[in-house]
C-alpha cells in the first residue's frame, strides 16, 4: 500500500480526523503529538494510560497543548467497566445496579457526578451508556452493563444517564446500536447473530436508542452484530442499511456515529482491519474506535492510508469522508461550549455512588443466620472476565470485610475443584462465598453446592446478574462488581 506522508492536504487531514486511536503509556507519545498537528482530532484512553486522576489530568493537558479542540474519549461505563479507576474499582455502581433501584433521578445524579470527574481530568467524550436490553441471561458480554431486561426501564434510565453525563460537558455515546442484549457470542471473538423479526427489534431493542436521541445524546456507537432482519449480509458497523438508512433516515439522528473497537475479531477477523475501516465509513460511521489492542503509530498510518487510497480509487466518496470528519470536529466544538456552560454547575456529590450501591443491594434470608461478629473466610469464585471488563480491575468484598472484621482472610478459586479447595482453605471460619453470574458457570454452581452442603451458614454474595434463586442462610445481590458494590455488601453482612 502506498504511504502518504505529507500530512497536510485536506484529504489526509480528514482521514486522520475520523480515527480515535489509543496509545501506550501514561504520557503523550511524540508520534501522537505530531499527528495532532496533521489533523488527528481524537484520542482514546484505556486502562494502560491511567495511574490516577492527577496523572490523567496532566496527560490530557499535554495533549491539548498540541490541539486545544481535542476529543479525549474513554470507555468509562462505571460499574464493572472502568478505566479511570481501573486499579481500584469504580466509585460508581454500573447500569444493572441503577436499574435495580429504578430511580431515574439517582441515575441522572450518578452520571452527572461521573461526568464531573471525567471533565475534571480533561476527558470530554465517554463511550457510555449501554442501552442494550439484556434479554438473554447467558449474554457473555453485556450482563450487568445493561440497566436490565425490560425495554421501558432501559429506555428511561438511558435517557437519564445521557442527560446527567452531558450536563457536565462530557459527550455521551449510547451503545451498542441496534442492540447487543440478545446475543450469546462476544463480538470481541466472533460476529454475534440476532435472529429476531423486525417487529421484535423495533419494539424491544430500539426504544432505548430513541430515548437517548430524544435526550440529546451526542453520539451513538454501532455494534459488530449481524441482524438479518435489517441486513442479512453485513454487521451493523459495516451496514449502510443500518447506519445510514435507519439511523440517519428513520431515526433522524444527526450526531456522531462511532464504531465499536475495530480490532475486535467480529470485524478484523472477518474483513481485515483496514478493509473494515473503509467499509464502516462508507456505510455511514463517522469515527473509528481503535487502540484497545493495536495502539501504535503504524496502525494509525495504515488506517489513514487505507481511507485515502479508497477515496482516490473511487471506492469511498470524498464527500462521505469529509462529512464524517466534519461531524467529529462539530462534536469537539460542542464539548468546548458545553464545558463552559457546566462551569456554573452546583456542588459535587462525591458519595452518590456509594449511596446508589447501598440502595441496590438486595438481601434474602433463607434461614435465621447467626450475626457476623468474628473474622470470616472470603472465597471468591473468579470467572474469566470478558474483554470489555478486563481482568486487571479488583472486585469482590474481601478488602472491605478485612477492614470491618480484622483477621478476615480471602482466597480466589476457579475450576472443577474450586469448592473443595475453598472449603479446605476456610478451616473452621465462617465462609462468605462471592460469585459472579453463577448461572453461567457450571463449575461455580457445583462449588457453591459443595460449600452449602458442608457449611449451611455460608453467606452468598452474587455480584453479577442475579439469575439463580437465592441460596445460603444469607444471600446478597449487588447487581455489579464495582468497588462501591463490594463496600455496600460488606456493610450489610456485618450489619446482619
Amino acid at each position: 500500500m502506498t504511504t502518504f506522508v505529507t500530512g497536510t492536504d485536506a484529504l489526509t487531514r480528514d482521514a486522520l480526523a475520523v480515527l480515535q486511536p489509543g496509545f501506550a503509556g501514561t504520557t503523550a507519545p511524540d508520534w501522537v503529538r505530531r499527528r495532532l498537528g496533521e489533523g488527528l482530532a481524537s484520542v482514546a484512553l484505556f486502562g494502560r494510560n491511567v495511574e490516577d486522576a492527577a496523572q490523567v489530568t496532566a496527560l490530557t493537558a499535554q495533549l491539548r497543548a498540541e490541539r486545544d479542540d481535542l476529543l479525549v474519549a474513554i470507555d468509562e461505563e462505571s460499574g464493572d467497566v472502568t478505566r479511570i479507576e481501573v486499579r481500584t474499582g469504580s466509585s460508581f455502581p454500573g447500569n444493572h445496579a441503577l436499574g435495580a433501584v429504578d430511580d431515574t433521578g439517582l441515575t441522572r445524579g450518578v452520571a452527572r457526578e461521573l461526568g464531573r470527574r471525567l471533565a475534571g481530568c480533561g476527558v470530554n467524550f465517554d463511550w457510555a451508556p449501554s442501552a442494550d436490553v439484556n434479554v438473554n441471561p447467558d449474554n457473555p458480554v453485556i450482563g450487568v452493563r445493561s440497566f436490565g431486561a425490560d425495554t421501558d426501564l432501559v429506555a428511561r434510565h438511558t435517557a437519564a444517564y445521557v442527560e446527567g453525563l452531558q450536563s457536565m460537558g462530557v459527550a455521551a455515546c449510547t451503545k451498542h446500536f441496534p442492540g447487543h442484549g440478545d446475543t450469546s457470542v462476544d463480538s470481541h471473538h466472533a460476529i454475534p447473530r440476532i435472529d429476531v423479526d423486525t417487529a421484535t427489534l423495533y419494539e424491544r431493542e430500539l426504544p432505548p436508542f430513541r430515548a437517548a436521541i430524544a435526550a440529546g445524546t451526542r453520539a451513538l456507537m454501532s455494534a459488530h452484530i449481524l441482524v438479518p432482519a435489517l441486513d442479512p449480509e453485513r454487521p451493523a458497523t459495516l451496514s449502510h442499511r443500518i447506519l445510514t438508512e435507519m439511523v440517519r433516515g428513520e431515526l433522524g439522528y444527526e450526531g456522531l456515529i462511532v464504531t465499536d473497537g475495530m480490532e475486535m475479531r467480529a470485524i478484523s477477523g472477518t474483513y481485515g482491519l483496514e478493509r473494515g475501516v473503509v467499509l464502516a465509513i462508507a456505510a455511514g460511521a463517522d469515527a473509528i474506535c481503535v487502540g484497545g489492542g493495536l495502539c501504535d503509530e503504524g496502525t494509525v498510518l495504515s488506517l489513514r492510508d487505507a481511507l485515502v487510497t479508497a477515496v482516490r480509487s473511487g471506492e469511498l466518496p470524498e464527500e462521505r469522508l469529509a462529512d464524517a470528519a466534519a461531524r467529529v470536529r462539530d462534536l469537539a466544538r460542542w464539548t468546548a461550549e458545553a464545558a463552559r456552560d457546566a462551569e456554573a454547575a452546583g456542588a459535587s456529590d462525591p458519595e452518590i455512588g456509594l449511596v446508589a450501591a447501598r440502595r441496590a443491594v438486595t438481601v434474602t434470608r433463607t434461614a435465621a443466620p447467626a450475626p457476623v461478629t468474628e473474622p470470616v473466610y472470603v472465597a471468591t469464585f473468579d470467572p474469566v472476565a470478558n474483554i470489555a471488563v478486563g481482568d486487571e480491575t479488583p472486585w469482590g468484598v474481601g478488602a472491605e470485610l478485612e477492614r470491618l472484621l480484622p483477621g478476615t482472610t480471602t482466597g480466589s478459586f476457579t475450576g472443577t475443584d474450586a469448592g473443595s479447595t475453598a472449603l479446605a482453605a476456610a478451616g473452621d471460619r465462617r465462609i462468605v462465598a462471592v460469585v459472579r453470574d453463577e448461572h453461567r458457570h457450571e463449575w461455580m454452581r457445583s462449588a457453591l453446592d459443595m460449600l452449602l452442603a458442608a457449611r449451611p451458614d455460608t453467606i452468598v454474595v452474587e455480584m453479577g446478574v442475579p439469575q439463580s434463586p437465592p441460596r445460603g442462610a444469607l444471600h446478597l445481590a449487588t447487581y455489579g462488581a464495582a468497588r462501591v458494590c463490594g463496600v455496600a455488601a460488606a456493610e450489610r453482612i456485618v450489619a446482619g
